[in-house]
């Protein structure tokens, strides 16, 4: 993996550049549906990149339980398995760690836990889990990392911040000794964790930077913390990480959050909000959210965003999808996700087309005066 830097803004800290990978190139910014066990809900790999997705994330902890990895590499890799020619990256399955605590017991090891599909139990060494992301062959793999619950006290994530730089050190050094890699090669990303302390946060950056990764990640945000707590970190970790590899803010995923964090520098998103919320009846527009479930939208025959060229928009109204949701028809769902993840391709574009024309400051200030005022008209109407 290669990262040119092509442009920064200069009124913000906005970036824009190209992730070089041997399944083809990505502009950045860049947004990454969620894949979490080889597939984005609702919609195909042909569709993915009919909406423009240059880049999808699938999870190592899910894979690992089924099909298997050892499976996923005898099929030539987690690419030939689904079907998706474009890069991938897999996480290390940390987030579980976090999310499923009932399940597993820390130590500096590793990550005993049990599966929560058979109560199986297993082992995640930091060895492991880097073993299994070359069995998958995804084009970034990501290191085994602690995240600390929000809240927490410093003490708490003064031990995660420690455990986290163990494990991703000795990943490394198995990433390095590893066998043979997949033909396209894999590149793999250090994660700075730290929870809201600003002095947890620089002294996991600086241990990360001395080891060196290819890339870096904000990791242990978006887990409950207020929304200017992690911003402040957010742009602490970009001013401590080089500017000649890409940033990684892991999870963050509301639009109005993207755009705020690409101003402070970071290049690469993930999240679940544009599926899930596609599912549940949550579409994203110029003008904020639209809950498509409301009354206001019964003999509404306009599109769900005038201005949007998606499959959707361009064939159905509000009033269709309403009926489609309201009727439990599986399309609906379909539809949704197709264009929240059309919307979510656009911002990002439209984000690093006003980079490279150095107006990111000009961009961000009308995106914010629309969906923010018109938003809450919107919600209101979805009732």
């Amino acid at each position: 993996m290669i990262f040119s830097l092509e442009k920064k803004d200069g009124g913000t800290g906005a970036r824009a550049g190209i992730l070089k990978t041997g399944h083809g190139n990505v502009e950045t910014p860049v947004f990454m549906p969620v894949g979490t066990q080889a597939a984005v809900k609702t919609v195909s790999p042909r569709e993915l990149t009919e909406a423009g997705v240059r880049m999808i994330l699938a999870n190592t902890y899910h894979l690992f339980l089924r099909p298997g990895d050892e499976l996923i590499r005898e099929a030539g890799g987690l690419h030939r398995f689904m079907s998706w020619e474009r890069p991938i990256l897999t996480d290390s399955g940390g987030y579980q760690v976090y999310s499923l605590s009932g399940l597993r017991k820390i130590s500096d090891e590793g990550v005993a836990f049990q599966s929560h599909i058979d109560g199986s139990r297993h082992f995640f060494t930091p060895g492991r889990v880097v073993r299994i992301q070359r069995n998958l062959g995804s084009d970034i793999s990501m290191p085994l990392d602690e995240c600390a619950p929000y809240p927490c006290t410093h003490e708490e994530a003064r031990t995660a911040v420690a455990r986290s730089i163990h494990w991703e050190k000795a990943c490394l050094e198995a990433f390095r000794d590893g066998p043979p890699l997949q033909p396209g090669g894999q590149a793999l990303f250090g994660i700075v964790q730290g929870s809201v302390y600003a002095d947890l946060r620089r002294e996991c950056a600086e241990a990360l930077l001395d080891i060196g990764f290819d890339g870096y990640a904000v990791g242990g945000l978006a887990v409950g913390e207020p929304k200017d707590r992690m911003l402040e970190m957010t742009a602490l970790c970009c001013s401590l990480l080089p500017e000649d590899r890409p940033r990684y803010l892991m999870g963050v995923g509301k639009p109005e959050d993207i755009v705020a964090s690409i101003a402070l520098g970071v290049d690469m998103f993930d999240c679940v909000i544009p599926t899930r919320n596609g599912r549940n009846a949550t579409l994203f527009t110029r003008a904020g959210r639209l809950v498509i479930k409301g009354k206001a939208f019964e003999k509404d025959f306009s599109p769900v965003d005038p201005e949007c060229t998606c499959y959707t928009c361009s064939r159905f109204t509000r009033a269709y999808l309403r009926h489609l949701f309201k009727s439990g028809e599986i399309l609906g769902l379909q539809l949704a996700t197709l264009h929240n993840l059309h919307f979510y391709m656009e911002l990002v574009r439209e984000a690093r087309k006003a980079i490279l024309e150095n107006r990111f400051a000009e961009w961000q200030s009308l995106f914010y005066t629309r969906y923010q005022s018109q938003e809450k008209t919107l919600v209101e109407q979805g009732g």
